[in-house]
């Protein structure tokens, strides 16, 4: 097994950036997939007893539904007009505070949070709480040249009136592309180490580097640090496809090329398949988005990793509410 040195590169959150045909043959790929586009949206689950949401499990989409986003890094908004009510949600940073990736815990209803509170307040079809506790985190956020919100991907979740009440859990999505990085180790697998995890940007800081030749994805959170490389075979360019027998990179010869390692932890000789679901390239020819699931089996064993990218393009998986 291979041993390495804990990665301590500084790496970009992004902040802006499907059906796949698996091939027989070796390293080859199918004609690029449509376009990811970005999402808005308003979703929650709502537990039996939970006042606002009276137990309900609703999920809105733009343009199909009117959901109207605002605000700065001193507070975000969103309404949804359906029906006579419609929905509403608000987060807020600690007062004199701006928002940013990460975590935000004990909030209180936001017109009313006092010392270092953040401030949170979903309410709807005339409902709402008299007192919040609750908590959200923010996985991706922007604002453009005059401050204003141009992205945001965010949970929350919140109790009305006590800390023991039914939960009101939700996702808010405003012109968000995914990015997320998923792994499910076999027992015996030595990247892995058995186990399974996943990682978002309210924890995790991900970056993306490289051409149509080599990319690289990196993930720093969660006391990890994760490198996947994906190469395509000497001379061709990274697409759309399944790419199966691939080898060690960058020693893959004439094969496609592959490594997943971390926290100390790489693989001497490996075997894998990877699958590009979509890639897409700045004019400069630097890489911009990937959605790629991949395999890996380390020195010819049978224990797999497979870890799923996802970084400016495509599916959206499940969300975990804050």
């Amino acid at each position: 097994m291979r041993h390495e040195r804990r990665k301590t590169t500084l790496l970009v959150t992004a902040v802006a950036a499907g059906l796949f045909l698996p091939l027989a043959a070796t390293g080859t790929a199918a004609a690029e997939t449509a376009t990811t586009q970005p999402l808005t949206s308003f979703s929650f689950v709502s537990e039996k007893g939970d006042w606002v949401g009276q137990g309900q499990s609703l999920s809105y989409e733009a343009p199909a539904t009117s959901i109207t986003y605002s605000g700065n890094g001193g507070g975000v908004r969103v309404f949804v007009n359906v029906g006579t009510g419609g929905w509403s949600a608000e987060l807020a940073p600690p007062r004199g505070e701006n928002l940013h990736p990460g975590k935000y815990y004990d909030a209180e209803r936001s017109a009313f949070r006092e010392g270092r509170a953040p401030g949170l307040d979903v309410s709807g079809d005339h409902r709402g709480c008299n007192e919040v506790y609750g908590e959200f985190a923010i996985d991706q956020i922007a604002f453009d040249a005059s401050g204003s919100l141009s992205l945001l991907e965010a949970t929350f979740l919140q109790r009305c009136e006590s800390a023991t009440a039914p939960a009101l859990r939700g996702t808010l999505r405003y012109q968000a592309l995914p990015l997320s990085y998923r792994f499910t180790s076999d027992q015996g697998d030595y990247i892995g180490a058995g186990k399974s995890k996943a990682y978002s940007g309210s924890t995790t800081i991900f970056g993306l580097t490289g051409t149509s030749a080599h990319v690289t994805f990196r993930v720093s959170g969660l006391r990890d640090d994760w490198s996947v490389d994906l190469a395509a075979p000497p001379g061709a360019a990274l697409a759309a496809g399944t790419y199966t027998g691939a080898r060690r990179w960058p020693f893959n010869d004439g094969a496609p090329g592959l490594d997943v390692s971390g926290n100390g932890r790489g693989c001497n000789q490996l075997n894998g398949t990877f699958t590009i679901h979509e890639i897409r390239f700045k004019p400069d020819g630097s890489v911009a988005a990937l959605s790629a699931d991949v395999e890996q089996h380390c020195e010819g064993a049978t224990p797999a990793l497979r870890a799923s990218i996802r970084y400016g393009a495509g599916s959206w998986g499940a969300s975990a509410a804050a």
